[in-house]
């Protein structure tokens, strides 16, 4: 059974910065998808960013491009998401998601997140963006 855990969460000022580390035990993530997805109080969830277990490609929402990075560190089985220029609308509580699929495009990152293959989440941590 795989298990996910997110942390880095915090409170930040408008145009700081944020690394968040997923990790998980059960699986060697550099052969899973992973997904990063955040939910917004009284929003539906959304997807950040996605890296892909086949070739490494990465793909981020429009609202993020340019301002956040996934990655992924397979010596210490974590995937990060660094993220930069913060702004109160990224508020939220941000999942990490781990799943036997893969990315070709950013509907691949959306179709996973609404549930599409089998994957695990983690419970989230929480990003205030707030001066």
């Amino acid at each position: 059974q795989v298990q996910v855990v997110e942390s880095g969460g915090g409170v930040v000022q408008p145009g700081g910065s944020l690394r968040l580390s997923c990790t998980a035990s059960g699986a060697t993530l550099e052969y899973y998808g992973i997904g990063w997805f955040r939910q917004a109080p009284g929003k539906e969830r959304e997807g950040v960013s996605c890296i892909s277990p086949s070739d490494g490609g990465t793909y981020h929402s429009d609202s993020v491009k340019d301002r956040f990075t996934i990655s992924r560190d397979n010596a210490k089985n974590t995937v990060y998401l660094q993220m930069h220029s913060l702004k109160p609308g990224d508020t939220a509580i941000y999942y990490c998601a781990v799943g036997k699929f893969d990315f070709v495009a950013w509907r691949d990152c959306e179709d996973f997140g609404q549930g599409f293959g089998m994957s695990s989440w983690g419970e989230g941590t929480q990003v205030t963006v707030s001066s």
